[in-house]
């Protein structure tokens, strides 16, 4: 992350030539605390759910609806938010998403039963829907074309930063001060947020923007003809197979791990924190690797590592083996994860960018939420190697889907 450090602050035209100002670093460390802080939720939800279960006596069923509800919430959060954010402003409307996924984030600490724990999930989910596209457009508006993916490959990381606090925390503190505690931290981000309102301006290429401003809503300019249709088609599908595969390895995989190889919590969470850290290594790897290559060929191979190596990890039975390869396949599986925002912010104009950010990224979400319900379902009534197989004939989708719908636009201008 050299970039964020060893650049000198100057004049927006000096973005053309790559030059990194205060402004763009500003505005990266904001998106990517903000996107750590979901990260960090998320997993807690994963991590505490048995406790949960066992507190307020929910069924498996009602436990597994709860991430479910979560990830449908960051879908309507993702379009609404989206959809403002891109008519009224990426700070102002990023500041009102963490905000909101902070109260109710907390208010989980004091569920009384289901019912309310789920709304209090469905409602902090529309809130972390809508940070991660308005994150990356203001991100992908704000840094030089050259070093756009590896910007945007750093908002990822905060993301995976914020699981692997979750998985360090949860064997500490759980015991202590138990899942209603755990929820507690989650108020956290509104000091978040108040930072981002006070320190961060809007980008230069959004405000041109506004001037121009086109009468369709930003939800129609995905749609808008039939090239964009297939864009659109292409990014849905890209998304839905990174999430899916995701959820699928991140929520299912701990508790299989748990039941097949008796893993206490803690050792669990090792793991855990062994394929994060692959899954860091990947982002950042990635993000370089599609400013020097080009944005298809970096998912290309990424995508290729991911099916290969599900297929491999599914052959595995010795937990130190499992533990070596979660990581390699976490690289893989993940590691994808920060190219989305400079693909989708040169896919779609400025009008339009964080909705299509955060549309097209969150229906991706939706559908990553059935991941562990699928994943878990086909392994018991058929196999692991089936479940995990499926997984690789997703990615083998995701490759046909990139070479049929989606153009090479590295370094483009945004518009």
């Amino acid at each position: 992350m050299a970039d964020l450090v060893s650049t000198m602050d100057g004049p927006a035209d000096h973005a053309a030539a790559g030059v990194v100002g205060s402004a763009a670093r500003k505005a990266l460390w904001g998106s990517a605390i903000g996107y750590a802080m979901d990260g960090f939720d998320l997993m807690i939800l994963g991590f505490a759910l048995k406790a949960i279960s066992a507190d307020l006596g929910l069924s498996a069923a009602q436990g597994a609806s709860l991430v479910t509800a979560t990830l449908i919430g960051a879908v309507i959060g993702g379009v609404g938010f989206g959809m403002l954010s891109d008519r009224l402003g990426r700070v102002r409307v990023l500041t009102w998403t963490i905000v909101l996924f902070a109260v109710f984030t907390g208010l989980c600490a004091l569920a009384r039963g289901y019912w309310d724990l789920l709304i209090y999930r469905t409602v902090a989910g529309i809130g972390l829907g809508g940070e991660f596209g308005i994150g990356m457009a203001l991100v992908a508006e704000a840094w030089p074309a050259s070093k756009r993916a590896r910007a945007s490959s750093y908002v990822g990381l905060g993301w995976q930063f914020g699981v692997l606090a979750a998985a360090l925390a949860t064997p500490l503190l759980l015991p202590v001060i138990g899942w209603r505690g755990m929820f507690a931290l989650g108020v956290l981000p509104a000091v978040v947020a108040y930072v981002i309102r006070h320190s961060l301006h809007e980008p230069d290429v959004f405000v041109a923007g506004t001037q121009n401003r086109p009468k369709e809503s930003a939800l129609r300019l995905l749609i808008k003809d039939v090239e964009t249709a297939k864009l659109s088609l292409g990014m849905v599908i890209l998304c839905s197979v990174q999430n899916f595969g995701y959820y699928g390895v991140m929520i299912w995989l701990p508790n299989y791990l748990s039941t097949r190889f008796g893993f206490a919590l803690t050792q669990s969470a090792a793991w855990t924190a062994v394929t994060i850290a692959g899954m860091a290594v990947g982002i950042l790897c990635f993000g370089h690797l599609a400013d020097r290559i080009g944005r298809r060929p970096a998912f290309f191979i990424y995508m290729l590592g991911a099916a290969v190596m599900v297929v491999l990890y599914a052959r595995l039975t010795d937990p130190v083996q499992l533990l070596v390869a979660g990581a390699v396949m976490g690289l893989f599986v993940n590691g994808m994860l920060g190219g989305y925002g400079a693909l989708i912010s040169e896919l779609y104009p400025t009008p339009a960018r964080a909705t299509a950010q955060n549309v097209l990224f969150n229906i991706g979400r939706a559908v990553g939420g059935f991941g562990p319900v699928v994943v878990g379902a086909l392994a018991a009534t058929s196999s692991f190697a089936f479940a995990i197989g499926l997984l690789a004939a997703l990615y083998l989708l995701d490759i046909v889907a990139l070479w049929l719908l989606i153009p090479e636009r590295r370094g483009a201008e945004l518009v």
